[in-house]
């Protein structure tokens, strides 16, 4: 059989979307328990004072054993349909960012689309722990601006409390359970910067599930929890994630005086603090901390503190954000959004 040519091989057809999108609204979900620290300090021989000395946390929000991350990401992503003004129906994507969906498969996201309305959306889950939500909004941005989606709705939704041993004092007493929802379309002036994302492999250990399903199953290991290297996350997070975050400034072509509002992975207090100094930000930018009152809700948090500072600050609607997303990978995602 010959060989195709150029000239005898049709021209394929791409679509085109808009030139630029962005977030239209936000929804919040968070876990319907609230958890002081004195009710975790006996498990780890602490005390709410180190607890909060060390994190800054003084409650975390957790589901109770019925409500599930769908359940959760459910409540957030209505809110945020609703407050957009979009039927449903017209939702072509639906991204879900996780790490504690209780099912391999199916996905969170394709249930999701069916119960909020939006088949048959292309749905799926990804898994970037905490860097999840910025990755979501790089690729969201990317199908609707190639023109394979009309829009998006793009959620992080954890149930990490499915996840933690109560007497590990590496990471158990940090987390919380929430979603955070966003719809994502066209726009008429950018509304999304280029992301800046990347990961470093080498460094699997420093937040890794501590056994396999596999060793859980044949009876070799305990249920698999998280485990954290808390000095090697903090350094990394602290000096690494700083060069990241001047870096989406740089692409997205401003300065951090352009600002209204930094909103980190919200790890714990003492990272977001020392980010913020190595950031050099002015008084101006207001500095989301809701890991205060909610912990660290992994994929969740960056749309979960967006929510509250928009709720505490409305009149930050319209100013722009510098939000990044760092974990288990390690990986890590940076980008400036206007926000909804």
């Amino acid at each position: 059989m010959p060989k195709p040519t150029k000239a005898t091989v049709p021209t394929l057809k791409q679509s085109q979307g808009p030139q630029y999108t962005r977030i239209l609204s936000i929804g919040a979900a968070r876990g319907d328990l609230v958890v002081p620290n004195d009710e975790l300090v006996a498990a780890i021989d602490s005390s709410d004072e180190w607890i909060q000395q060390r994190t800054g946390i003084i409650t975390r929000t957790r589901a109770s054993q019925d409500v599930n991350a769908v359940d959760m990401a459910t409540d957030a992503a209505r809110e945020a349909i609703e407050k957009s003004g979009i039927d449903p129906a017209l939702i072509d994507a639906v991204i879900v960012a996780t790490i504690s969906n209780g099912r391999q498969t199916p996905s969170m996201a394709a249930v999701l689309a069916d119960r909020v309305g939006s088949n048959p959306a292309a749905a799926y889950d990804i898994n970037a722990a905490c860097a999840g939500y910025a990755y979501a909004i790089a690729q969201a941005d990317a199908l609707i601006r190639t023109g394979a989606a009309h829009y998006a709705l793009v959620v992080g939704a954890e149930k990490l409390s499915d996840l933690v041993d109560p007497t590990d004092r590496s990471i158990s007493f940090l987390l919380g359970d929430g979603a955070g929802a966003v719809v994502i379309g066209p726009s008429d002036y950018p509304g999304i910067s280029t992301t800046v994302w990347g990961s470093d492999g080498s460094k699997a250990d420093a937040i890794h599930m501590n056994y396999t399903l596999q060793e859980y199953r044949r009876g070799e290991a305990d249920w698999p929890t998280l485990r954290q290297q808390g000095q090697t996350v903090f350094r990394w997070a602290v000096w690494d994630m700083a060069k990241v975050a001047k870096k989406a400034l740089e692409v997205a072509g401003i300065e951090s005086a352009d600002l209204a509002a930094f909103i980190p992975h919200q790890a714990n207090m003492r990272i977001i603090d020392e980010f913020a100094k190595q950031l050099k930000l002015p008084e101006s930018v207001v500095i989301a901390r809701d890991v205060a009152t909610t912990g660290n809700t992994s994929s969740a948090s960056i749309p979960l503190a967006t929510h509250r500072l928009l709720e505490e600050h409305p009149e930050l609607s319209g100013g722009l954000a510098l939000q990044i997303g760092f974990g288990a990978g390690l990986v890590f995602g940076a980008q400036v959004v206007v926000l909804p």
